[in-house]
């Protein structure tokens, strides 16, 4: 069925609604596409080869790329916590900015239990719903979905040896295919080759029935530890890996925004940095997306074989990125692009092939894209917007202005291709022409031509401050400065 006509057939049982403002419960379910969202983990925007960045090899999603539209500028909107993945996670399931999101964090389980959920939604408008992998929200994933297979935490577990490395010249102690440090290897078979098994799994049964499906597999990759198979880790030379172009040995605000070397993701690589340790823990980085990448290949390669292809739109995403390096930072933990940005791939039944939309939107955008492909009208709680009107042609945008925060010792607002970035604790205001300098090196914050530019976008991110839910008192810190 085409996407028109599939539109169509929900539209006509509009009416019939579900109690929690949602879902359809009159269309024929042998009309709506099936959905299959991949989701990976720490994985910045700059790691697919076929968007430009060719020093990492991912031909599976290389083809998500040229056989479907590209988001070049998805973004998350930051963090309540050190472990981003949460404040990302609780937004994409509940459809909530973020500190609205963090509002329900703690009773994630009483929202799903009122529908209030992305798979409760699914699940009233006929879906069969299945999740394995990454969950890290507190909502109970076995009553959330239909069918829940090998739930992980947050992380596989680091070890004491995996912090602090590597140091030139001294013997490695820690290696990200020794299967003796367990983490990904907890269990016998690595974390992202079980997720594979059990997507192939469920398609293999899905080709029997004519229920619509909705997946939800979360890879915990390539969060660290940096683990995958030694013929993966040799794809990549040392000799042949460099350092991001904004390098820094150390970045001079980061005790100011929460960076300092008490936070964990900090201490995985020694301070100050050096081009060796940012080498390899780059080398380890790419390793663990390639060998995610060749079980995304097999999960595609089952889906083809399922026969469901043809009436199935595939979401690929990151719940942030990662700094592995650029400005002196191995975390997530900042705003940067490399941490807040991530890619993001649609395909699907009438979906352009390889087209990219540089249009700035949230990766929990997915969530409200899949509702209106289900026929689920948006509840009202759900602040993000529906991807599919651009993909369509229909608007041209959903946001003016990208916003991010973390904790209450950082801001952010993107717009007109200018960042600024905010350090409440330091008082300090930095600039970033995004189209001259997309690597944020040059602050333009002191330049007299500055202040205009300054001052619009502060008047944005007080502005959406409201709509975020964001009680920081910007005002009484930057009023005066800006």
């Amino acid at each position: 069925m085409q996407r028109r006509d599939f539109l169509r057939t929900v539209g006509a049982g509009a009416a019939v609604m579900a109690l929690s403002g949602g879902a359809l419960r009159g269309a024929d379910k042998s009309s709506k596409p099936n959905i299959l969202f991949i989701f990976a983990d720490d994985q910045t925007y700059e790691s697919i080869c076929a968007l430009g960045y060719d020093e990492v090899q991912t031909p599976n999603l290389d083809k998500l790329v040229k056989g479907g539209v590209t988001f070049t500028h998805a973004y998350n909107q930051g963090s309540w916590s050190g472990a981003v993945c949460i404040a990302s996670r609780c937004m994409l399931n509940t459809g909530r900015f973020i500190w609205r999101a963090q509002k329900v964090y703690g009773s994630a389980e009483k929202e799903r239990s009122a529908g209030r959920f992305w798979s409760e939604y699914m699940k009233t408008a006929g879906y069969k719903t299945y999740m394995t992998g990454k969950w890290h929200v507190k909502a109970a994933a076995d009553k959330a979905f239909d069918v829940a297979k090998d739930v992980r935490g947050g992380m596989p577990k680091q070890t004491r040896e995996g912090y602090n490395r590597p140091i030139e010249g001294e013997k490695d102690k820690w290696s990200p295919y020794d299967k003796k440090f367990g983490g990904f290897w907890q269990g016998g078979k690595h974390w992202s080759e079980v997720v594979g098994d059990n997507g192939v799994s469920f398609l293999k049964q899905a080709s029997k029935s004519d229920d619509p499906f909705f997946m939800y597999l979360a890879f915990n990759a390539p969060h660290d530890p940096r683990q995958s198979p030694k013929e993966y880790v040799d794809k990549y030379p040392l000799d042949k890996m460099k350092v991001p172009k904004n390098f820094l040995p150390e970045y001079p605000y980061k005790d100011s925004i929460g960076c300092s070397k008490r936070l964990r993701d900090e201490k995985l690589a020694p301070f100050p940095r050096t081009k060796y340790s940012i080498k390899v823990n780059r080398q380890e980085y790419y390793a663990i997306i390639t060998h995610m990448d060749a079980q995304i290949g097999r999960i595609l390669d089952a889906l083809k074989k399922s026969g469901k292809a043809d009436n199935t739109y595939v979401f690929f995403t990151a719940d942030h990125g990662l700094s592995v390096g650029h400005h002196g930072l191995v975390g997530k933990q900042n705003l940067f692009d490399h941490s807040v940005r991530v890619p993001l791939m649609v395909t699907g039944p009438g979906i352009a092939a390889g087209k990219t939309f540089d249009t700035p939107v949230y990766l929990q955008d997915v969530m409200p894209s899949t509702l209106e492909l289900a026929g689920v009208r948006k509840p009202k709680h759900v602040q993000f917007r529906s991807l599919m009107p651009i993909i369509n042609g229909k608007r041209a945008s959903n946001y003016d202005a990208i916003y991010g925060g973390y904790l209450g010792v950082q801001r952010m607002v993107t717009m007109d291709g200018h960042k600024l970035l905010l350090y409440p604790r330091c008082k300090k205001a930095l600039l970033f022409d995004l189209k001259k300098d997309p690597d944020e090196m040059i602050d333009l914050a002191s330049k007299p031509e500055s202040k205009p530019i300054m001052k619009k976008l502060f008047a944005k991110l007080l502005e959406l401050q409201t709509t975020t839910g964001d009680k920081l008192k910007l005002n009484e810190v930057f009023g005066s400065l800006l």
